[in-house]
């Protein structure tokens, strides 16, 4: 009897270790609710001693499949090869089509940690310009491609000379990261946090358009410092009514600033392209990573990072001299890592109810609208990305803009979506994954 149990015992064993090995050789879903729920029991240094014990073989495969995808990126240069495609089906059953191709940009190293500085040099993004695609580096690398050539077997990239790192040297400023890339009416803006003797800053920096050679000059400064890097940032710049662009700006860890109008810290706020003046648009922000503006319904869509849980989706109809606030850094839906507790309710405290939340977090970054006119089945639609869910959220929203009909998610194993553009000719999304890094191009095959 006893022979028997231990064989039933070493069996369940054993396919529980093949399955782990499968999940951690292949990857996994982070939403996955059994793997939530064994993470939630198992402490994370138990975990990682398995990881790096049990699973030291899968891991070692893993890391050498990284490692040969890192020779070939280098060895092809600004070739950027199509080195992958595959079909991808929805959670709601959609057929799509994905194409990988390689950016020659340094890929973002997950076991340096989410606040590892090196990995805030690893975000890139990417601007889609007439008939070519603008891309530039956490490091300030731009390059650009022709659209065209997402139907053949490489991008052709060509480099664009620029003056990102000349500037900072010239002032004594260390490079942080670009948080963002935005291109309208021949000028070309980007984010970039940098470091000086007063602290850690973020500004605006603005270049007229040049497939040769960029000379940015700064655009708006912030004047806004904190004194311990982290990853808060915000910064994504886009389009705005009245010659105008919005400017997301995150709390950068600075208690309270976001509920304080006196400073721009966890706010969004319109710039005009001509005076440089700024006015508030939003407050009570986190971290905001997605920005988009709806001009017939004068409506601003931003995504942000909650804490532990509670990323957001935000709807900000504009009305004249009212400054919608969020709640930041008193109402969440989520908690912090250390078990803090925020105000579940927003709108108890006189804050806006975010459109829609995600507890556990996805990692939010970008958003695109899509209106009827640009859908096949004239349905209204909100493509989100994310970061740690692999993944392209489809929320079907009805005409008011206040309710959601229904949802799909497209899961990319293995990656993190960085930035997301529509090309409505092409009509292809294009996708930064910042592993690898590559560009995906994105069809729907129904």
């Amino acid at each position: 009897m006893g022979k028997k149990v231990f064989l039933i015992l070493t069996f369940i064993f054993f396919i529980c270790v093949v399955s782990f090995w499968k999940i951690v050789n292949e990857g996994y879903d982070r939403q996955n609710k059994i793997i939530l729920f064994i993470k939630k029991i198992i402490p994370s240094q138990i975990a990682r001693k398995v990881e790096s014990t049990i699973f030291m073989i899968p891991n070692l495969k893993k890391n050498n499949y990284l490692l040969d995808m890192q020779v070939k990126k280098y060895e092809q240069g600004l070739a950027g090869n199509l080195f992958r495609e595959q079909s991808v089906v929805s959670s709601n059953k959609k057929n799509y089509y994905i194409k990988e191709f390689f950016l020659p940009f340094k890929r973002l190293d997950i076991k340096l940690g989410w606040a590892a500085t090196e990995n805030s040099k690893r975000a890139h993004y990417l601007e889609i310009v007439n008939d070519k695609v603008l891309v530039i580096s956490g490091l300030g690398q731009t390059i650009y491609f022709s659209k065209e050539n997402i139907n053949t077997k490489s991008l052709n990239q060509k480099e664009i000379k620029n003056n990102i790192l000349s500037y900072l040297n010239q002032n004594n400023y260390k490079l942080i990261g670009i948080r963002d890339l935005f291109v309208e009416d021949n000028y070309v803006y980007i984010s970039l946090q940098h470091k000086d003797k007063k602290g850690f800053t973020i500004n605006v920096y603005r270049a007229e358009l040049n497939f040769e050679e960029l000379k940015f000059k700064p655009f708006f400064i912030t004047d806004e410092y904190w004194q311990e890097y982290n990853v808060f940032s915000g910064g994504r710049i886009e389009r705005f009514k009245d010659n105008k662009i919005i400017f997301s700006i995150g709390y950068s860890y600075v208690k309270l600033a976001a509920q304080d109008k006196d400073s721009l810290l966890g706010k969004i706020i319109s710039i005009d392209k001509n005076t440089k003046k700024h006015e508030l648009i939003s407050m009570g922000h986190r971290n905001p990573q997605g920005l988009s503006y709806v001009e017939n319904l004068n409506l601003i869509i931003n995504t942000e990072h909650g804490p532990k849980g509670g990323d957001e989706i935000n709807f900000n109809f504009i009305k004249k001299n009212e400054i919608p606030n969020y709640g930041w850094d008193i109402s969440s839906y989520g908690v912090e890592y250390d078990g803090t507790k925020y105000r579940d309710s927003h709108s108890e405290h006189g804050f806006v109810e975010p459109f829609k939340y995600y507890t556990p977090s996805i990692g939010i970054s970008e958003l695109v609208y899509l209106p009827s006119r640009k859908n096949l089945d004239g349905k209204k639609y909100l493509f989100v990305s994310s970061l740690r869910a692999a993944s392209i959220y489809k929320i079907e929203i009805n005409d008011e803009f206040s309710q959601i009909i229904n949802e799909d998610r497209i899961f990319f194993k293995e990656q993190r979506l960085r930035d997301l553009e529509f090309d409505e000719k092409l009509g292809v999304f294009f996708i930064l994954f910042e592993k690898t890094p590559s560009i995906g191009i994105l069809y729907s095959k129904n």
